[in-house]
């Protein structure tokens, strides 16, 4: 039996095919490729034809998923109605991820569908990280708290650091830090995420390629009256034309900016590294000190400039990298840290496309067994 996973991110996606020989031995039998976001049907329609795989199920990353999805579910007209409600909330993912599901279903129409949500992880946060100081009018009642994101490569992270530290319980206390083109930074405490960095959407948190982060609520009515923008066009500037790109003026690669000559980038990256380290520095005090701190994601596996300008002068916290191990860590599992260092620091590659297989195949359970699917067919 094979499983396709589709993870859709906000410009690009990327494609898996697991075998599944049982609901207990899944293998990966291609590598993930990359495709664009902007035609689904024919990216999946030369998978179809190819022939080299009879799709059997389809797991499908989906951003956001509010108070409705605690778990991940399969993907049905009343869930995915709801996913579509959400869209507002995470409009660079859920739009994204739902093109994705309808030329899915549209090309393995008896195909099992299922959603595992980025939000999930976080639907245990403890209340005083999960809640905003609203009046509940305002907050909970209506579903406004924070729902944290990037769940499923945070996990990945968090396991692979457990595989490393056993003797630690659970992994003892870690922050993990998730850089890409959307950035998040989640501390765990024996395998429980206490606090993570974005929250009511993906817009909240660390400086991002072309997301502004962290803002006085204030600035967004301010941009609206003074450059005459609805609140949608506000939106859509703070999430696609901020950032990075923003202001640098240049490029949302905090790699090629490091490299630029000009004032404003060099800027941009102290800016994005500081708020990086001032989060870090919070999830300290929140856990009382921490063993370890995992960098995963595009930028956090291939910029070795930015995770060593986001931990300088962090010697007070028992962090210290080796500049060597540092600077030759580039797209694989590598311990960045100084011998004397008390707190490891490592870098992983993000397994992103397991989880969802893993989850897929968790939900479905026995719909997917061999057996199964001949009782069907008798």
């Amino acid at each position: 039996m094979t499983l396709l996973t589709v993870n859709a991110g906000s410009t690009s996606v990327k494609l898996a095919l697991f075998e599944l020989e049982s609901s207990h031995c899944l293998s990966r039998v291609q590598v993930e490729s990359h495709a664009s976001n902007e035609d689904p049907r024919a990216v999946l329609d030369a998978l179809k034809r190819s022939g080299s795989h009879a799709i059997s199920a389809v797991a499908h990353r989906v951003v956001h998923g509010g108070n409705r999805f605690s778990r991940p579910t399969v993907l049905d007209t009343p869930a995915i109605t709801a996913i579509e409600a959400l869209a507002p909330l995470a409009p660079l993912h859920n739009s994204a991820a739902l093109r994705w599901i309808k030329a899915a279903r549209e090309l393995w129409p008896e195909a099992p569908q299922v959603a595992a949500f980025d939000t999930t992880l976080f639907t245990a946060l403890p209340r005083v990280a999960a809640e905003y100081a609203l009046p509940a009018h305002l907050g909970t009642e209506i579903g406004v708290r924070r729902y944290g994101f990037h769940g499923l490569a945070h996990q990945a992270m968090l396991d692979a650091w457990c595989s490393l530290y056993p003797e630690l319980e659970r992994g003892g206390r870690v922050i993990t830090l998730q850089l890409g083109g959307g950035c998040s930074v989640t501390a765990f405490d024996r395998g429980r995420p206490i606090d993570t960095s974005m929250g009511f959407s993906p817009l909240e948190g660390l400086v991002m390629a072309t997301r502004s982060g962290d803002l006085d609520p204030a600035v967004i009515p301010y941009l609206q009256k003074t450059r005459g923008l609805s609140a949608e066009q506000t939106i859509r500037e703070l999430n696609e034309h901020a950032g990075l790109a923003g202001v640098s003026g240049l490029s949302e690669d905090p790699s090629a900016l490091l490299r630029h000559p000009s004032p404003q980038a060099q800027f941009a990256v102290e800016l994005y590294c500081y708020r990086i380290r001032k989060f870090i520095g919070s999830y300290l005090a929140a856990l009382g000190g921490c063993d370890g701190i995992v960098f995963g994601g595009g930028v956090g596996e291939h910029a070795p400039g930015v995770r060593s300008r986001a931990l300088q002068n962090m010697e007070w916290a028992g962090i210290r990298i080796d500049p060597l191990f540092n600077d030759i860590a580039d797209g694989g599992h590598a311990i960045i840290s100084a011998a004397e260092s008390s707190v490891k620091v490592h870098v992983v590659v993000v397994d992103e496309a397991s989880a969802l297989a893993r989850a897929a195949v968790d939900l479905l359970g026995r719909f997917l067994e061999p057996s199964y699917a001949q009782e069907l067919s008798a």
